[in-house]
């Protein structure tokens, strides 16, 4: 098992991410990049697939590997109905919803690593894709009788690092209250309680801090506000949640590096907003304090932004009398990729099922909490 060859595809706008990963090692790793002419003679994201299939074989094949050597895949994934955390195994019912649901390249990720596993007849999973939903019933509840809370966060990395704390402390996951916050162009914070997130932001829909992107969560008057002054379209609010807030909105620029310069040079309103950003993160990460009745075994910080020192002393000013700081700075999704299908393979953990049935349909036929506190 500890010599185990796997293969993470985890496509994105431009390229795509492949690494080869031998037991716990990542051997190999590399960015595929696209020609982005070519990709826009593709009318949609689907018909990429081909393309992107025949460049990975083709790097793959100069660094000396067939796909056939590999004794597993596992693929970035998405597109699918609200499900739990876990590892899926890739079957005919994720790569339909998968090419149902096409929105974004990363759902190419169970198609392509399915398409392995067919020529080679080894497993191909998914690992803790973006449609993960573990939010408590009393959490989805809000103020509207048709409007339930909806989550969609950074799962993959949560749960990732999330696991890695545990074994530091010689822990399960499954027995510890963590707060995990993503910090990068986007930022979620999440409530992990005895192995699921049960409270966590929607971080597309603007439930969120502000980020280098995101403007945060809003007044829903200012946003009524937006709506109708004639200013927006519909797509223009999404992109204004999405994409054009946070620092992009003030200073035209989402490095972080960049505002960091100003900052340096006494920009006295840089360093308003980015300490202003720093807050909102804090007073996030104290509300899942309240959701875990004030039982918090760690607080876990990752993403791209949590190498900012300035950041994490920050963060530890305002919320460290809460619990102990772990920081895993960068991104670690194909290691978590790739984690994941070592942990079912090895028997350490059961493979997850998707059955395309969402895991909350309202309040129709809501008959009690499911363990754990109620939050109340």
């Amino acid at each position: 098992m500890s010599s185990m060859k796997i293969l993470v595809v985890n496509p994105g706008s431009t390229s795509t991410k492949i690494a080869v990963f031998e037991g716990e090692e990542k051997v190999f790793a590399v960015d595929v990049i696209h020609d982005a002419e070519t990709l826009q003679t593709f009318s949609g994201i689907l018909d990429q697939l081909e393309y992107r299939k025949g460049m990975i074989i083709e790097r793959l094949k100069e660094e000396g590997y067939a796909i056939e050597d590999f004794d597993a895949f596992s693929g970035r994934g998405g597109g699918l109905e609200p499900c739990a955390g876990g590892t899926y195994g890739v079957t005919p019912r994720v790569v339909a919803s998968a090419r149902k649901n096409a929105f974004h390249p990363a759902i190419l990720g169970p198609v392509i690593v399915d398409y392995f596993s067919g020529i080679t007849g080894k497993p191909a999973f998914i690992v803790n894709p973006p449609d993960v939903d573990e939010l408590q019933p009393v959490a989805r509840v809000t103020g509207l009788a048709d409007i339930c809370r909806e989550t969609r966060t950074h799962t993959l990395s949560h749960k990732e690092v999330a696991k890695r704390v545990a074994a530091q402390l010689g822990r399960r996951y499954e027995e510890m209250n963590l707060i995990v916050a993503h910090i990068g162009g986007g930022t979620s914070v999440a409530a992990h309680r005895a192995g699921r997130m049960v409270d966590s932001g929607d971080l597309l829909g603007g439930d969120c801090p502000m980020a280098p992107t995101r403007p945060g969560n809003l007044s829903p008057g200012i946003m009524v506000d937006l709506c109708f002054s004639g200013k927006y379209e519909k797509n223009d609010m999404k992109d204004l949640l999405r994409k054009n807030g946070g620092f992009v909105s003030h200073f035209g620029t989402s490095d972080v590096l960049e505002v960091m310069k100003l900052i340096e040079n006494g920009d006295k309103r840089a360093e308003l907003v980015f300490n202003g950003m720093i807050y909102q993160i804090g007073k996030y990460i104290g509300s899942m304090a309240a959701v875990l009745h004030g039982k918090v075994d760690a607080i876990v910080l990752t993403g791209g932004i949590a190498r900012s020192e300035r950041v994490v002393e920050g963060l530890k000013s305002m919320v460290g009398f809460l619990a102990d700081f772990f920081v895993f700075p960068g991104e670690l999704e194909m290691e978590a990729l790739a984690a994941g299908a070592r942990r079912v393979l090895s028997g350490e953990e059961e493979i997850a099922v998707y059955t395309g049935e969402p895991v909350w349909n309202g309040y129709e036929g809501y008959e009690g909490y499911e363990g754990g506190e109620s939050g109340v």
